[in-house]
């Protein structure tokens, strides 16, 4: 029988081994690394599907697992966040027994998602052809820098590199410097993973009519440039690159940003339909702004900006929640991530979860009424003996 690299640790999040039906029978081979690709895999463990995932057999893993801050068992948590209840199998597909026991799993299963540069599949011998010949209803999804055709095809990126090219980071120009700054999220990732699981998705379903499965080519690249229809206007109506700081959602507009308050907090106004920047500027007792606020983003918002700038640094940041609580106002504090895991809210949408040995997790974004997720917070050991696996029924 063949033996799975999978050992349950003492506490379960998911003890009676209920499963979310959604994707229950389906099976996931993932090939990838870091974040993209397996958090979609983790995301669809956590609504039922079994999934393998074949790390390297290089002495590591995943290499996230040696990656940044650890829990108090040595486990990284950044691994902890895209590995749960996964099994694991350990391959070198350059090996012909590594790589025919990867065959025997593709054989039987219904997804595959590798990260490789593009190319290295199909030279390793286990490239969607390959696993098409001998399971034709396979969906195979591919998610590199910049996709499998193209100039841009072989270079190699990561997420600063894509968000470069794709003019997602000359948008973070700083309001007093103008020059780019570094992301504070990895958007190209991010993106390239959402997409993904939607197109793997979207396969299964057209699968149940067809019997056959698909090959998916997911670009970084093309995943953010899809995200840009709010900041492409001047782009496409004008022929000319969007100026960050005039522009609505960088800062261009006086009710959509960022301000000091008097103790060197700050707090955002984050929303400027005409019925917010009423409330606001009624309450401040300034409704001869109300037309301006209203306005277009860009140099004529300069004076409101500025009424704004000197007004919030009068009270401290607690006096302005104070005053900003009752009112019908998009608005916020600017706190940092540990606060935002800490708030009540957090705890009520089940978005931080603890296992029986008090571990964090990330909880899932999905929330489905009839047939919600149940995580399995289990993780896989590494085990670089372990060349064969099966998934679980």
């Amino acid at each position: 029988m063949l033996a799975i690299c999978y050992e349950a640790e003492a506490a379960l999040s998911n003890p009676r081994g209920e499963t979310s039906v959604k994707l229950d029978g389906i099976k996931v081979l993932d090939l990838s690394q870091f974040l993209p690709g397996p958090h979609l895999t983790m995301t669809m463990a956590d609504h039922g599907a079994s999934v393998i995932m074949v790390e390297p057999k290089n002495g590591v893993g995943e290499p996230v697992r040696a990656m940044g801050a650890r829990m108090p068992d040595g486990t990284a948590v950044w691994f902890r966040n895209i590995a749960r209840g996964k099994q694991s199998i350990v391959l070198d597909l350059k090996d012909g027994g590594d790589k025919a026991a990867f065959l025997e799993l593709a054989a039987g299963a219904d997804v595959i998602v590798e990260a490789f540069r593009p190319g290295v599949v199909k030279r390793l011998g286990v490239g969607y052809d390959a696993v098409a010949a001998i399971n034709p209803r396979i969906v195979y999804c591919s998610i590199s820098a910049f996709g499998q055709e193209g100039p841009l095809r072989d270079k190699p990126s990561h997420d600063l590199g894509v968000q470069a090219l794709a003019g997602t980071l000359d948008l973070s120009r700083g309001l007093s410097d103008d020059k780019p700054n570094m992301p504070n999220l990895v958007a190209a990732d991010l993106a390239s993973s959402l997409t993904a699981l939607s197109a793997i998705l979207m396969a299964l379903l057209a699968r149940e009519k067809t019997g056959k499965g698909d090959y998916i080519d997911i670009a970084m690249y093309d995943s953010l440039l899809a995200w840009t229809p709010n900041i492409t206007g001047t782009v496409f109506a004008e022929h000319r690159a969007p100026v960050p700081h005039a522009m609505r959602n960088y800062g261009g507009q006086a009710m959509n940003r960022i301000y000091e308050t008097k103790d060197g907090q700050t707090i955002v106004l984050a929303g400027s339909e005409a019925k917010f920047c009423e409330n606001l500027l009624r309450a401040l007792g300034r409704p001869d702004f109300l037309d301006l606020a209203k306005g277009e983003p860009g140099p004529s918002q300069a004076p409101l900006i500025a009424y704004f700038t000197e007004t919030f640094r009068s009270k401290t940041r607690a006096e302005w929640e104070a005053f900003l609580a009752p009112l019908d106002l998009c608005w916020a504090p600017v706190r940092n991530l540990k606060d935002a895991f800490d708030d009540p809210h957090t705890q009520a949408r089940g978005m931080l979860l603890k296992d029986g040995a008090g571990n964090s997790h990330i909880g899932p974004a999905i929330k489905f009424r009839n047939e919600p997720a149940k995580p399995d917070l289990n993780l896989p050991p590494y085990n670089a003996g372990n060349a064969k696996a099966r998934f679980r029924s």
